[in-house]
């Protein structure tokens, strides 16, 4: 299978997820997750029209960014853990944040953006499993950290995003992505600019447009098993 095909596959998984719930395939992003895969892959993946791409390892995501940095068109996403003394690069190079999880961060990020670049788009990670590996907050600091990102004018809040932690039951993966929607719908009150429900990959991607996701993140289905010794 190619990528191309592979691509078409996904895309048809996600209309048929979303015509189940009677949604609008075209209200839900698929971010192509292209961490640790070539740029030839990413250029197979581009001409077959995907633009949004995810990247979790800030010096990779950059060299692949100044790659295709002719195509002014594609969209590039931060979607790993960040460290602070790396924050200069996200707020340069990137147009999404997709794992905030501290004001700390936000403030760097707003500080560190360019003034000829456009706000950086955020959005606020929540660990909804309760995992003590996975990065992001509890529900309960959301409101607090929402506020403090709407007052940092380089900065956008888009949004949410989480990854639960695995499980091959589809509704016990809903159970999960119900609570990321409500937590959402909240947000999305106070917020006009809150369009982003990032959630879904490619073992839980139909629970997650069932329970609302408006932004997919498929890497495996896509571009296959990573190769973590894959040189650029």
């Amino acid at each position: 299978m190619t990528i191309q095909n592979n691509i078409s596959n996904v895309k048809a998984l996600i209309e048929q997820a979303a015509e189940e719930c009677h949604r609008s395939s075209q209200d839900i992003t698929l971010l192509a997750v292209s961490k640790t895969k070539p740029c030839e892959a990413i250029l197979d993946a581009i001409e077959a029209g995907q633009r949004q791409f995810g990247e979790n390892y800030v010096q990779e995501g950059v060299e692949k960014i100044q790659f295709f940095a002719g195509k002014a068109d594609l969209v590039w996403h931060f979607i790993g853990p960040l460290q602070s003394n790396k924050s200069r690069l996200v707020a340069e190079y990137f147009d999404w944040f997709h794992t905030l999880d501290r004001a700390k961060i936000a403030q760097r990020l707003n500080d560190q953006r360019p003034s000829d670049k456009a706000p950086l788009n955020v959005l606020i990670q929540i660990n909804i499993s309760d995992e003590t590996s996975k990065s992001g907050i509890q529900l309960a600091q959301l409101d607090e950290l929402a506020e403090q990102v709407s007052q940092m004018p380089n900065l956008i809040l888009r949004g949410l995003m989480t990854i639960p932690a695995p499980e091959i039951n589809y509704e016990l993966q809903c159970k999960a992505f119900r609570q990321m929607e409500q937590a959402y719908k909240h947000l999305q009150m106070h917020y006009s600019s809150v369009d982003t429900l990032s959630m879904g990959m490619t073992d839980d991607m139909a629970a997650a447009i069932h329970c609302g996701s408006t932004l997919v993140r498929i890497g495996t289905a896509i571009f296959g098993a990573r190769d973590y010794n894959t040189s650029l």
